[in-house]
């Protein structure tokens, strides 16, 4: 009986001391993916395949004899030099993965925001086959253009998720910043409806060089809106372009018309032309106090405002003497 004791207790000890000896991995760092459904018995495989050093069989014990192998939770894991058993354990059931990230920049398109998706390797490519009706009725707007659909922002994702879900985050979290921004409006504002709001702030968003000036370019555009002027910012005839712009701007361009040339016409264009952040949709929605109808660029970021058509084209005459007039 004494013996029997003596031997569990020394069992018991062993156990213990090897829960709390660091394992020995095949590298500095080993990533393993847990699959959903897996059986403890396979994870301990799969953790000694991914590079953890030690008898599977080990493993599996402990995840048994801990009573949390029904805890585990799936996903990419990355494990350290100097994990114990118990930590790794523990890291397992916390959910402690790998997160990859993937960053969308405000004043992209959703082109752009697409090409960088594709850059994302550890993503799932759901939304690779679907044009973008499918897409934008699989995130539950159907009828929807994307663009301008999606908040610029920096995305956490465990490696092997599903695009089509990031992107639904994405598109979650614009609709939220746009509730925010539309829910400061005044009865007098020019701008009628949200959809009205996204478009004019990823104008501001393509216009803006600094950031205290924000204010001011979307009171200019606001300004002309209420007096019925047309916008004339090149942003959007360049994206009137698409594929064809080839970086320079011509004369030709402006003259011709199209849905998006704001120089042939009046109001706004019929969709965003990028994402705009939430600064942007706050600056459509509280511009700055200003009689501005008209500004051009300094050549340092920053923008010279005017009143009038005579202080305007002074300020191009003194800034862009080789430019044209906006």
């Amino acid at each position: 009986m004494v013996a029997s004791i003596l031997l569990a207790a020394g069992l018991a000890g062993a156990a213990y001391w090897w829960l709390e000896q660091p394992l020995e991995l095949a590298a500095p760092t080993v990533e393993v993916d847990v699959q959903p459904g897996q059986t403890p018995r396979q994870l301990a495989q799969a953790l000694t395949d991914g590079g953890v050093r030690t008898r599977p069989v080990l493993l599996y014990q402990w995840f048994r004899w801990s009573g949390d192998a029904r805890r585990i939770r799936a996903g990419s894991y990355e494990f350290e030099r100097g994990i114990t058993p118990a930590a790794l354990l523990r890291k397992l059931v916390a959910g402690d993965e790998t997160l990859a990230r993937v960053r969308f920049i405000e004043g992209w398109t959703f082109r752009q925001m697409r090409a960088e998706l594709n850059r994302s390797t550890d993503l799932r490519p759901e939304s690779a086959t679907m044009d973008d009706a499918a897409l934008m009725a699989a995130l539950g707007s159907p009828g929807r253009l994307p663009e301008g659909q999606f908040y610029p922002d920096t995305y956490t994702y465990s490696r092997g998720s599903s695009d089509l879900a990031l992107l639904r985050r994405a598109h979650e979290a614009m609709r939220r910043r746009l509730a925010e921004a539309w829910a400061q409006r005044t009865e007098d504002h020019p701008i009628q409806t949200e959809q009205d709001l996204l478009v004019l702030a990823s104008i501001v968003e393509k216009e803006t060089g600094r950031a205290e000036d924000r204010g001011r370019v979307a009171a200019v555009f606001l300004n002309r809106l209420r007096l019925g002027m047309p916008l004339q910012t090149d942003p959007t005839v360049i994206y009137g372009l698409g594929e064809r712009f080839d970086g320079n701007l011509r004369r030709i361009d402006l003259q011709t018309d199209t849905p998006f040339n704001t120089y042939t016409r009046t109001g706004l264009p019929p969709t965003p032309i990028a994402m705009p952040g939430a600064a942007a949709l706050r600056a459509v929605m509280q511009p700055d106090r200003s009689r501005a109808l008209y500004f051009v660029a300094r050549g340092d970021g920053s923008s010279e405002f005017s009143d009038n058509l005579a202080d305007h084209n002074r300020a191009v005459e003194r800034y862009q003497r080789s430019g044209r007039q906006r």
